[in-house]
């Protein structure tokens, strides 16, 4: 089985900057010898204009984002930035290869679901699941895909990309209060309040899969993070460890039940505690193959 990781992938950020760059080495340690790892791939440009607009593109591979872009971003633009955003959506791209091969694909980065056709957001450069895709299509595959997004935050770049498309069903759970404060329209917009805690999560989440699931998907996108988890620094959603597996179980079996591919993407998770972040994370890839 295998994983794709960026681990390999430097990124220079300024002191304090919460971005958490020691999770993605820290799951791919935690996975060894669990998995074959390995370094996930770069994204072409051409790739990417089959979902991003090539005045986008042409900024970004140009001059780069200005100031005011960056500050959307929430990072600063560098040609390091920019290289890492192509393996985490090339590992998206690998792991789709995967699942449509043996069931499951797993990249241990991506579920940059801010990123818009036209923009950046969110610490998301590009749209690694609309980048796939967006690539299926090209390549002749026409069957239903749902993006299961259950970050603590909206997917709403996720959501803008497929709002016109009615093969592809976006559902999203996340902290009705948090980021995006301008939420985008989902096939299927979850909002929870303020301190959720497992149980009910977990009864909320169980209705909103049933009714995604009724979409027949072949292909399902699981965007796992775990800013769900209490005392994430932006997750404002109150899950512990227990609730957060219990949460990847129930999608795991609505997809075993619907007898289709799942690629599973990381999203985030900015734990006060980086142990149990990375934990957290290498728990929802070890349920995925258990589940294979």
């Amino acid at each position: 089985m295998r994983a794709y990781t960026t681990a390999h992938l430097d990124l220079d950020l300024p002191p304090g900057h919460p971005f958490p760059l020691y999770k993605y080495r820290g799951v791919a340690e935690a996975l060894k010898g669990e998995v074959d790892l390995v370094p996930a791939p770069p994204v072409d440009r051409e790739v990417l204009a089959l979902a991003h607009q090539e005045a986008y593109l042409d900024r970004v591979f140009g001059e780069g984002l200005s100031r005011a872009e960056s500050l959307r971003l929430g990072l600063p633009f560098t040609p390091a930035l920019l290289r890492r955003a192509l393996h985490a959506a090339g590992g998206t791209v690998a792991a789709t290869r995967d699942a449509l091969a043996t069931g499951l694909g797993l990249n241990l980065s991506g579920g940059t679901h801010h990123a818009y056709p036209d923009r950046a957001e969110g610490y998301s450069l590009f749209n690694d699941v609309a980048v796939a895709v967006a690539l299926l299509r090209r390549k002749g595959f026409r069957g239903r895909v749902l993006v299961v997004d259950l970050d603590a935050h909206q997917g709403n770049g996720t959501a803008v990309f497929f709002q016109a498309d009615p093969t592809v069903y976006t559902l999203s759970v996340h902290a009705e209060r948090n980021y995006p404060l301008k939420k985008e329209q989902s096939d299927l917009d979850l909002g929870l309040p303020d301190g959720t805690g497992d149980e009910a999560y977990l009864e909320a989440l169980r209705g909103a899969l049933e009714e995604a699931f009724r979409f027949r998907p072949e292909l399902v996108f699981y965007n796992a993070g775990v800013d769900v988890l209490k005392n994430d620094r932006f997750g404002r959603l109150a899950l512990s460890l227990e609730g957060a597996l219990r949460r990847d179980l129930a999608v795991l079996k609505k997809v075993k039940e619907a007898q289709a591919a799942l690629v599973v993407v990381m999203g985030g998770g900015y734990n006060r505690d980086p142990g149990l972040t990375v934990a957290a994370h290498a728990q929802t890839y070890r349920a995925a193959i258990s589940f294979r």
